[in-house]
């Protein structure tokens, strides 16, 4: 099955209001497995950069404003999408602001049931405890050491390491099923062996104690002073 695990960066937190997709990185599983293959592209924003969205990810204007527009790669986009689910952490969020520039490129949009957002998946796995990225990394053991800033590329690709975690983790897709086949084959091929023969029944041994042993027993447990399992007198 093939899934892409993906994250954007925008100017701010709604593209109703104006906000805009400014970087979007995409990580390809195949049968819950890294394949190696990823899309990541900047935009250029046509608009100001807010400087609380910029000490977010660290995308200034003066780097955006020799980017392509989203209209210009958008077929490049959506190739590598396919028709793949697409796992985004607060998947809401991310599939809003992608939504926003298909409408604005003239493209349809995504279709929600394509979405999986690893939130709601962590909310049910960990009900109480905390879901942002940065602290289901750490409870996973999932190095993180190198985000510095949010990316959406690198956050796509510790994304998708938290993904396989949380479905199971690296046991997934080891061919079990074709490893039972082979292995059920090659037991038929297998020469047939001879029974062992039978062995003559052999009394059981005897364990239990003799009296002289229970007798000294008794009277190593009379010398103790006042032990726990007895009652007290």
């Amino acid at each position: 099955m093939r899934e892409i695990i993906f994250d954007t960066e925008t100017t701010g937190l709604d593209p109703k209001t104006g906000d805009r997709l400014v970087e979007i990185g995409c990580v390809e599983l195949i049968d819950r497995r890294e394949t190696g293959v990823t899309f990541h592209a900047y935009f250029n924003p046509e608009r100001d950069m807010p400087a609380a969205a910029e000490a977010v990810h660290g995308l200034s204007i003066q780097f955006l404003s020799d980017k392509p527009l989203f209209a210009t790669r958008v077929d490049e986009l959506m190739e590598f999408l396919g028709d793949a689910p697409m796992v985004a952490h607060n998947a809401a969020f991310d599939f809003g602001f992608v939504n926003a520039e298909l409408m604005l490129a003239g493209r349809p949009a995504l279709d929600m049931n394509r979405m999986r957002c690893t939130v709601q998946m962590a909310r049910k796995l960990h009900p109480g405890a905390k879901h942002s990225l940065d602290a289901l990394c750490t409870r996973y053991g999932i190095d993180r050491s190198h985000r510095i800033k949010h990316g959406a590329l690198l956050d796509a690709e510790l994304l998708a390491h938290l993904y396989i975690e949380m479905t199971g983790g690296r046991q997934i897709g080891l061919g079990l099923a074709a490893e039972s086949v082979d292995v059920g084959r090659s037991l038929a091929a297998a020469p047939v062996r001879a029974a062992a023969p039978a062995r003559a029944f052999r009394e059981p041994r005897p364990h239990g104690a003799t009296a002289a042993e229970l007798a000294r027993h008794t009277e190593f447990v009379a010398s103790l002073n006042q032990p726990l399992w007895h009652d007290s007198p």
